[in-house]
């Protein structure tokens, strides 16, 4: 990882639009900053098109589609992506499972959830759980006291003994049941909601992230960028962003955004 300092002024001046996860990312200490937002607020009025790829809940993703100034947003780490029609006051939804296969894996879902609960002490169901349309997400930071390193590695081991997909987040572990991805959904809404080519246009959208969850994000854009906090995770990743901002969560966010902006100028 080299500092952001070192991405090259070109690249930042051709950049048309940016990826970004939402958790440690945008926001600091589970908050959104008045700095942060502003930060995106930015990026919209310069015509630069800003999407979330998060794993937050459906619930949460229909609001920032709505009030944030995004193009759309990617939720539930690749389950669906919604975009919001302004000019037809429209929420648009797209999931990449249908309703019956999504009741079924919910189902399938409890058993797990009764394994991490009884298995592993300290751990709990996220509080936004209820508001989730595809995944179970356990808490091992967010409203619980921090869990060590082996318990949050025993949440993934009791996700993929049951044949589930699990991915580490800055505060939870998501796991589901089926193939999507914060990548492959991102590309389908570049297709559908961008009407673009993502593979043939990836080196001008910069993505932004801090955790595991964000490897295959890092490992496909060649000019992903880490807020500083990555360099927590970077021994259990497979794939690092290509540059890293000098400071941690959403002030790392605005050091991105002030950096493309400027070499816009």
């Amino acid at each position: 990882m080299k500092p952001l300092a070192a991405m090259p002024e070109d690249v930042r001046r051709a950049c048309v639009g940016l990826f970004t996860d939402i958790d440690d990312t945008v926001t600091t200490e589970g908050r959104l900053t008045a700095a942060a937002y502003t930060a995106l607020e930015r990026l919209h009025e310069a015509g630069i098109t800003v999407v979330p790829i998060t794993g937050r809940p459906a619930g949460w993703c229909d609001m920032v589609a709505r009030f944030w100034p995004v193009a759309g947003v990617v939720g539930e780490n690749g389950a669906f992506f919604f975009r919001y029609d302004h000019g037809e006051k429209r929420m648009i939804r797209r999931f990449s499972q249908g309703d019956d296969e999504r009741a079924a894996n919910r189902q399938r879902l409890v058993a797990i959830r009764d394994r991490v609960l009884a298995e592993v002490p300290g751990a709990a169901v996220a509080s936004d759980q209820g508001y989730r349309e595809t995944d179970l997400a356990i808490d091992f930071c967010e409203d619980v006291p921090p869990l060590p390193r082996d318990s949050v590695d025993r949440i993934v081991g009791i996700f993929e003994e049951a044949g589930a997909v699990a991915k580490i987040s800055s505060i939870h572990v998501n796991g589901w049941y089926g193939s999507h991805d914060k990548l492959t959904m991102s590309k389908t809404f570049a297709t559908e909601a961008l009407g673009i080519d993502l593979e043939a246009n990836r080196e001008r959208y910069v993505y932004a992230g801090d955790s595991p969850n964000d490897a295959p994000m890092f490992g496909w854009f060649p000019n992903a960028v880490g807020v500083a906090n990555v360099l927590r995770f970077q021994d259990r990743m497979p794939a690092l962003p290509a540059y890293v901002t000098p400071s941690e969560g959403g002030a790392g966010f605005v050091e991105l955004v002030d950096a493309i902006l400027e070499a816009r100028r």
